[in-house]
């Protein structure tokens, strides 16, 4: 049964890792469903987001491949630091200090208090209310070749608020870019790759922590977990692939009212006793 409900999992994790509706509450969410009715845990989370994140290497590779090789260059001096690859390099490496440092900080916090579904359930509510007024009145102009330092750190710290399951990673750093003026397909575009950086950072530790101390080994075992980040993997490429093509002609109006309803609906079974906060 392990492994049906580790395949379960990965699925979920492929389908809501790029939707801005937050990957960690749902399996979070799931989790209390399942046959074992267990949270699978934050190192669960972390690690099977390394198969959604190869996913954007996959899909972004000439971007990526781009950015790092003219970085580089510059560093040797071969490329002038004023080339916008290079610049977009530099402005992913700012934009993820904050996730990182947070990380590491409240690393206790993040994988206990802030796992309780009464937090997961405001969080979807809250930031899907903060995702509807952005996108409503967001200027949706601004192309990411004028991407500035600030944007770059208030992208960042949108992300670093995913640390918190309810939040979404995307849709934390999706809703600063529609603040801010971005279009919606450079908001999340830049989303995606802001997000390389501190998701593989986060999914390799939590790995090694797991292999190192076997103790804090993932609610389910490591084979189990490799074949959901397996199936994150295949269905987080293709969710990408819709979603770009979506938002060029769609409003996030679809997500937001899919949280707020989601967000109640755990307020309910909470209440009634169904599920365990």
């Amino acid at each position: 049964m392990n492994w049906i409900e580790a395949i379960i999992l990965g699925l979920v994790q492929g389908l809501t890792e790029f939707l801005p509706i937050s990957s960690s509450a749902h399996l979070r969410v799931v989790g209390e469903f399942l046959p074992g009715a267990a949270d699978p845990g934050a190192a669960f989370t972390a690690i099977t987001q390394i198969g959604t994140e190869l996913a954007v290497l996959l899909y972004f590779w000439h971007d990526i491949t781009r950015i790092i090789t003219k970085w580089f260059k510059a560093i040797a001096g071969k490329v002038p630091h004023s080339d916008p690859d290079v610049r977009m390099g530099w402005l992913i490496i700012v934009g993820s200090i904050p996730i990182g440092v947070l990380g590491l900080l409240f690393e206790d916090a993040i994988d206990t208090s802030f796992r309780s579904l009464w937090l997961v359930a405001t969080m979807l509510i809250v930031f899907g209310v903060l995702l509807a007024v952005a996108d409503a009145w967001g200027r949706h102009v601004k192309p990411l070749s004028r991407l500035t330092w600030r944007d770059g750190i208030l992208f960042g710290l949108a992300q670093a608020l995913a640390l918190i399951p309810g939040v979404s990673r995307s849709g934390g750093t999706i809703t600063m870019g529609l603040a801010l003026g971005y279009t919606r397909k450079a908001a999340a575009r830049y989303a995606f790759l802001l997000a390389v950086p501190a998701v593989f950072a986060s999914g390799f530790y939590k790995l090694g922590q797991t292999i190192v101390n076997p103790e804090q080994s993932p609610a389910y075992g490591m084979g189990e977990t490799l074949v959901a980040t397996a199936v994150a993997f295949v269905v987080g490429y293709a969710i990408i692939a819709w979603l770009m093509r979506y938002i060029s002609n769609n409003s996030f109006n679809i997500f937001v009212w899919y949280r707020i309803l989601l967000g109640v609906a755990l307020y309910i079974l909470l209440g009634l006793g169904v599920i365990n906060a």
